[in-house]
């Protein structure tokens, strides 16, 4: 834990002249950063990270300018390599490693709304990287272990790693250093800083943030944005004409009413009386089985100042409101009066759901007072009783709370990385909602995926949160023919690749099917392996995200072969999917390993040293490490398909 308070000067050392700190800085620039590196909290991303690490090392320069027998006292305290081969007294390499190793803990802590933001919680001014993601290079198997080891490490155990393994300090020095850094218990961060015969691991080139790899970023999202950008350039290009012309710019207001004032649309959507309520069990004889059949429950649905502050938010959001809203969901006002479907009290803020046929919204206010507060919005058009069997109430803590459908009469708590543990039952309330349940982090290790289980409305639907308004529903099974999950086999099947949902989260995901399309036995009797495709279909219908998996046997969990966004393959309108891994032998031979689904009648791969045909949806070629080979194939009806892109 870091105390909020830095340590008295006397216990500290004190701050080198400016031009040795600089000379300490650039001499061991490599060694800060990657301790930095190290340090921070591996939520943030390895791109973040490494970005970051750079920024904190080059902000560790003092200000001021002090005497220079201040450097000599840093440097005996540190007890660390000097410049260019000497352990003068002059380096200052101490001052700035402290400087640096209490900015990365500060950065670790969590942002509240209780105080401030420090300016290394914040994402840095400087260095930026513009059209690239820059991570380092990876690792073996040792160094990803060691890696999820220290995601588990709170940051002041991550820094008693990284000051014994990196600067080969004393356990006294240890100690000493984190107390200066604002550490409050520095014997318990030293105590689970790990077993020191993994200590030159951390000199591996995973960890090094001065060696990177780049990637592009996403290319079709940037171009959007530059559009986007251009577009509303233009825009105000003709709105700054327009006003600038005589009679208050855009000319006479003629038979148009000012905004929300002798509209009796207007006035209808703000006025709480106007409200949708619909009967308790309007849901039993109704048409449509969607959000238009839940009633209105929670312990605040007559509460009239409550929801007037909600539609009038709804309408002019101001600037203490904190909106968001799923990809392709419009944040604008209700063109009519909405439907109430909650109002109450959910932990420590006060919550009202609305639905206006488009969207549902979520208003939320602090119990303590109606200064701040938080609008939310979900697309929901085409919602059926398969995808409106749930709603989240809030998020604290990590812990997500839910308002189930009023057909729901069952809920049992899943992890869908243990298939055959017995769920846990859980108790809904009268107004229908969950107890807190454990979200699935968006980032780190994957030990766990919580999923709740509904049972309602003739069948038992799965579930998930993925970091939005409306939980996705998990299915299984081929295109057009997709199934309820509540089966072994369904459940052993996801527990391989429900470690890969982050890639689909806050995108508007409305249901993820994953269908086994083809088994491929290895070469060299190694076994048989399973291809999976994964197609994440959102509610604007534009842009679902495929992927393609690949499940070596005996592997825990499935490795990714291929994605694309916008695609059609692997649903209704495009049955069928082909994709191929680079994968290697037990007796070390790598192969060119490829498989599609039924549709296709032969495969065919060339380039990199490689070629080979083969009949049928199953490949298997020979091939040097590292090749890079084309992938395509022929249909049954003769014409070609190439893979998943």
């Amino acid at each position: 834990m870091l105390n909020v308070t830095a340590p008295d000067t006397a216990t500290r050392p004190l701050s080198p002249d400016v031009e040795q700190a600089e000379a300490a800085i650039v001499e061991h620039y490599p060694r800060l950063v990657r301790l930095a590196y190290l340090v921070l909290p591996p939520s943030l991303g390895r791109n973040r990270r490494v970005l970051t690490a750079h920024s904190l090392a080059q902000r560790a320069l003092p200000r001021g300018r002090r005497d220079g027998a201040a450097a000599a006292q840093a440097a005996v305290q540190g007890g660390v390599p000097g410049q260019r081969g000497g352990a003068g007294p002059e380096s200052g390499y101490a001052y700035v490693r402290l400087r640096v190793l209490r900015s990365a803990l500060e950065a670790g802590i969590p942002l509240t709304f209780r105080a401030l933001p420090r300016r290394s919680q914040l994402p840095p001014l400087l260095p930026q990287v513009w059209g690239l993601r820059l991570f380092p290079r990876s690792g073996g198997a040792e160094e990803l272990a060691l890696d999820q080891w220290l995601a588990t490490l709170d940051g002041p155990g991550r820094a008693a790693c990284v000051l014994r393994a990196l600067e080969r300090l004393s356990e006294p020095d240890v100690l000493r250093v984190l107390t200066e850094a604002g550490v409050a218990n520095p014997a318990a961060a030293v105590a689970e800083s790990g077993d020191p015969a993994t200590d030159e691991l951390f000199a591996s080139p995973e960890f090094d943030p001065c060696a990177l790899q780049a990637r592009p970023t996403d290319l079709l999202r940037r171009r959007r944005f530059v559009r986007a950008g251009i577009a509303a350039g233009a825009a105000l290009l003709v709105c700054g004409a327009l006003l600038a012309l005589p009679g208050g710019g855009w000319g006479a207001d003629g038979a148009a009413a000012p905004p929300y004032a002798r509209n009796a649309a207007a006035e209808q959507a703000l006025d709480p009386g106007q409200l949708v309520r619909a009967a308790p069990d309007v849901w039993r004889t109704s048409s449509r089985t969607d959000y238009s059949g839940w009633p209105a429950r929670g312990d605040r649905v007559d509460d009239t100042a409550l929801l007037r502050r909600a539609l009038a938010v709804w309408a002019r959001p101001g600037r203490s409101v904190v909106v968001s809203a799923t990809p392709g969901t419009p944040s604008g006002p209700p063109m009519g009066p909405p439907q109430l479907l909650f109002a109450g009290t959910v932990d420590q803020a006060v919550v009202v759901l609305l639905y206006d046929g488009l969207r549902v919204a979520r208003y939320a206010e602090p119990r303590s007072g109606t200064d701040v507060a938080a609008l939310d919005f979900a697309r929901t058009d085409g919602a059926s009783a398969d995808t409106a069997t749930a709603l989240v109430l809030s998020r604290v803590d990590g812990n997500v709370r839910y308002l189930a459908a009023p057909w729901v009469t069952g809920v049992v708590l899943r992890d869908l990385l243990k298939p055959t543990a017995a769920p846990a039952e859980l108790r809904l309330t009268a107004d229908g909602t969950t107890p807190p349940v454990a979200s699935p982090a968006p980032e780190g290790t994957c030990a766990s995926w919580n999923a709740l289980a509904l049972t309602g409305d003739g069948g038992t639907r799965l579930i998930t949160d993925l970091g939005e308004l409306t939980p996705a529903r998990l299915t299984s099974g081929a295109p057009g023919a997709e199934r309820n999950v509540t089966e072994g086999a369904e459940l052993g099947e996801w527990s391989r690749i429900a470690c890969l949902l982050p890639s689909v989260r806050s995108h508007g995901v409305r249901t993820v099917n994953a269908w086994t399309y083809a088994k491929q036995p290895l070469p060299e009797g190694d076994g048989t392996a399973t291809w999976l495709c994964t197609r994440a279909e959102t509610w604007q219908g534009t842009a679902d995200r495929v992927q393609a998996q690949f499940l070596a046997p005996g592997a825990p969990l499935a490795a990714q072969a291929a994605k694309a966004e916008g695609s059609p393959a692997c649903g209704p309108r495009e049955p069928r999917v082909l994709a191929g891994v680079l994968w290697k032998s037990k007796a070390g031979q790598w192969y060119v390993l490829a498989a599609g689904s039924a549709q296709f009648a032969s495969l065919t791969v060339g380039g990199g040293q490689v070629s080979g045909v083969a009949v049928g949806n199953r490949l298997a070629v020979k091939a040097p490490a590292g090749a890079q080979v084309e992938l395509s194939g022929k249909l049954t009806d003769g014409s070609k398909a190439g893979v998943l892109r």
